[in-house]
């Protein structure tokens, strides 16, 4: 079979990216699984890395000056840098240059200080691409995660649960365990917002009037899953080995339990676009960059999954 071809964006310059980045490719096992087409700045790449291989092509941006950079301090431009990289991974994907996308993490803050409306690259690439229904699936050896709202402040969590919303989310989910992981018939639990997933009303309403709704529609369409569940008891290993995907309702209910369990293998990966997009589920770490103490673990396990699944 063909390798794929897997564009890496190196992030914000500022943070650890580069240098996750740098130390993945320096693995023999990383690079045999595809080509590699790195995407920007070499002068910022080559302070971690200055080895060249033969799989390992380098789109050179040049937009991140090293005398407008300081490590571990995000500024204009570092974030200028980084949302040029995304920009032209954009461009590679519709010219087909690259067959999938990990990304390195990127600082919101900063780019949004840019005054662009920037919600993450997960919004981003779906906005590019015209993509409506996606999600962000973490995903480790021995589970896997999905959220029905990203990124929202708690108090606006529930007003932004609906019947579809969460029903789409069921449904993508299964679809998604089917194309990417070869599962024929998924098993997902989803969890209840509320503690003890509402104990039949006394403890809010939503699992009454919004999560029963959708887990009956998707049954109704042949899908197999069961809840709502307590969320407090559905992460323990003895009970999600029993499925193949857990619907948590939002960012911090889905996200605290598996980075808790897994942090060093955690993947995020973007269901739902027309390729393939992971990331390493960590974010810049600007406290460690330029430190040489940054884990590649994470990173790794997102080249792996990207030159594993196919769209």
């Amino acid at each position: 079979m063909q390798k794929p071809t897997i564009g890496i964006t190196l992030g914000d310059p500022a943070g650890i990216g580069p240098e996750v980045v740098a130390k993945s490719l320096m693995k023999p096992a990383i690079r045999k699984l595809a080509d590699f087409v790195l995407i920007g700045d070499a002068v910022i790449y080559r302070r971690y890395s200055s080895r060249h291989f033969t799989n390992c092509s380098f789109v050179d941006l040049n937009k991140a000056s090293p005398k407008n950079i300081r490590l571990g301090h995000p500024n204009s431009h570092s974030a200028i840098a980084s949302l040029f990289y995304l920009e032209r991974a954009v461009h590679l994907l519709k010219q087909k240059e690259i067959t999938a996308l990990v990304t390195a993490p990127v600082c919101k803050e900063a780019i949004t200080a840019l005054g662009k409306d920037f919600h993450g690259h997960t919004e981003f690439l779906a906005d590019a691409f015209q993509v409506k229904n996606y999600d962000m699936m973490f995903v480790t050896k021995t589970l896997r995660t999905v959220i029905v709202t990203r990124h929202l402040a708690l108090k606006d969590v529930s007003k932004a649960l609906t019947k579809d919303k969460v029903f789409q989310t069921i449904k993508l989910a299964n679809r998604a365990l089917k194309q990417y992981f070869r599962i024929k018939n998924p098993r997902l639990a989803v969890a209840g917002i509320n503690p003890h997933a509402g104990e039949g009303g006394t403890i809010g309403k939503e699992e009454l009037t919004t999560i029963i709704p959708a887990i009956q529609n998707a049954k109704a369409k042949g899908i197999r899953v069961i809840g709502p569940l307590p969320a407090d008891t559905l992460f323990t290993p003895m009970v999600t080995k029993n499925y193949d995907c857990i619907i948590a309702m939002y960012h911090d209910q889905g996200l605290i339990p598996i980075k808790t369990l897994y942090f060093r293998n955690v993947v995020n990966l973007t269901i739902g676009l027309p390729f393939i997009r992971t990331s390493p589920a960590h974010g810049t770490a600007f406290n460690i960059a330029g430190k040489n103490k940054a884990d590649p673990s994470s990173m790794m396990e997102a080249i792996r999954l990207a030159a594993a699944v196919k769209t």
